[in-house]
C-alpha cells in the first residue's frame, strides 16, 4: 500500500497542480517557463558568487592550511574530548559538503561506523550544514550581499552543534 502511495504522489501533484491552473483560469505553461526563465537567470547571478566560493576551497584544500589548523586545534580538541580523528570534519564541514563527505568516508574506513569516531562523524555530517556554500547561495539569489550577521550566528550554533555531538555519542558509547 505505501509503495502504491509512494508511487502516484508526483503524478497526482502534478495534476493537482494542473486542475487548480485550470479552475484560476491560469496558463499553467506560460506560468512554467516564466519560472525556469527566473530559475535560470537566479543561476547565471550566482555563478561569480559560486565560482569564488569553489576557489577558495580549492586553495584550502590544497594547501598546508588544513594540516597547520588540525595541528593547532589538537590540543584544545583532546581538552574537551573532540576525538581528534574528526577535527578535519569539523574544520571542512561549513565549507564544502563533498569534502566533509570525503572526510567522513576516511573516518570510517580507518576506525570504523561503530568506533567513536565514526558515529561522531556520521551524526555530525547528518546535523550540520555548509554554512559558507548555503550562506552565498540563499543570499547571491537574492542580491543582499551584508550578511555577517547570518555568518556569525550559524558559525556559533555550529560550534554549539559539535559539542553537543560529542556529548550525546558520549553517552550512547
Amino acid at each position: 500500500m505505501l509503495e502504491l502511495i509512494s508511487l502516484s504522489i508526483v503524478p497526482f501533484m502534478v495534476l493537482l497542480i494542473l486542475i487548480h491552473g485550470y479552475v484560476k483560469g491560469i496558463n499553467v505553461y506560460d506560468a512554467f517557463i516564466d519560472g525556469a526563465l527566473d530559475g535560470l537567470k537566479t543561476a547565471v547571478k550566482l555563478i561569480p558568487n559560486l565560482i569564488a566560493i569553489f576557489i577558495a576551497i580549492g586553495i584550502f584544500r590544497g594547501s598546508q592550511a588544513l594540516d597547520m589548523l588540525i595541528s593547532l586545534f589538537s590540543p584544545i580538541a583532546d581538552l574537551v574530548g573532540i576525538p581528534e580523528e574528526v577535527l578535519p570534519l569539523i574544520l571542512i564541514r561549513p565549507l564544502s559538503g563533498s569534502g566533509a563527505l570525503a572526510a567522513v568516508k576516511d573516518i570510517i574506513s580507518h576506525y570504523g561506523p561503530d568506533s567513536f569516531p565514526g558515529i561522531v562523524a556520521a551524526v555530525m555530517m547528518g546535523s550540520s550544514e555548509t554554512i559558507f556554500y548555503t550562506t552565498t547561495l540563499y543570499y547571491g539569489s537574492v542580491g543582499i550581499k551584508d550578511y555577517g550577521h547570518t555568518l556569525k550566528a550559524a558559525l556559533i550554533s555550529y560550534v554549539i552543534s559539535i559539542f553537543i555531538t560529542v556529548f550525546i555519542c558520549g553517552l550512547f558509547l
